[in-house]
């Protein structure tokens, strides 16, 4: 199988395991994270392969919807890699960034894996969390597990535990504090920060408006 029938054939795979997903993190997601990151990898010194199905697999069972359990996207992928005789180092490396990409990970202690290659991946994945798409992902996943749009008595929580990111309860907007906005500076490449920095304006300018309209003031 050449690598462009198997980036095919995952997206087909992809496409048909997030069939029912909530709606920031569907297939349509996947797609914009794959798409991302093949253009920022123009700029850097990549294995394509290893950055598209990274991409491609980095969401196809997301903790959040699976009782927290961190495993099941890492083992999915594995399965599906191993029944198209993937090249075992390609993935292993895929497995590594399905495990390290997200945001939680960057809130436990330790060593963390690394390769240019997930700072591809993160980065496409990061973009997908800020600016306007990534303010109606916010929102629809808050709406979809029941949380106040905004409670000024609750203040956002700037030293979250990875177990306590995981377990919040918290309004929506106290999010773009302890996430969305922290992400500009958390980019990778180049190009991340290039197209981050236009989005995360564009944040800033949305909670602006958003507080005067709370307030009353427009």
């Amino acid at each position: 199988m050449t690598n462009n029938n198997l980036i095919e054939v995952t997206k087909n795979y992809v496409q048909a395991t997030l069939k029912d997903a909530e709606g920031g993190h569907d297939w349509f997601h996947t797609l914009r994270v794959y798409h991302n990151a093949i253009l920022i990898s123009k700029g850097e010194n990549v294995d394509a392969l290893v950055v598209a199905l990274g991409a491609l697999l980095h969401d196809i069972a997301d903790s959040k919807f699976h009782d927290g359990d961190d495993t099941i996207g890492p083992k999915m992928a594995r399965e599906f890699l191993f029944k198209h005789n993937v090249d075992s180092l390609v993935i292993e490396h895929v497995i590594k960034i399905i495990e390290n990409i997200s945001f939680n990970k960057s809130l436990e202690e330790g060593e963390k894996f690394t390769s240019p290659e997930l700072d591809v991946v993160q980065d496409a994945d990061r973009l997908d969390a800020i600016g306007a798409i990534g303010i109606a992902r916010c929102f629809n996943y808050g709406g979809f597990k029941n949380r106040a749009l905004f409670d000024p008595s609750i203040k956002p929580n700037m030293n979250m535990t990875k177990e306590e990111y995981k377990t919040s309860t918290a309004p929506t907007i106290n999010h773009f504090y302890e996430k969305l906005l922290l992400l500009s500076d958390k980019m990778n490449t180049k190009t991340g920060r290039r197209i981050a920095s236009d989005r995360h304006k564009f944040m800033e300018q949305y909670l602006n408006q958003f507080y005067a309209e709370w307030d009353g003031k427009r």
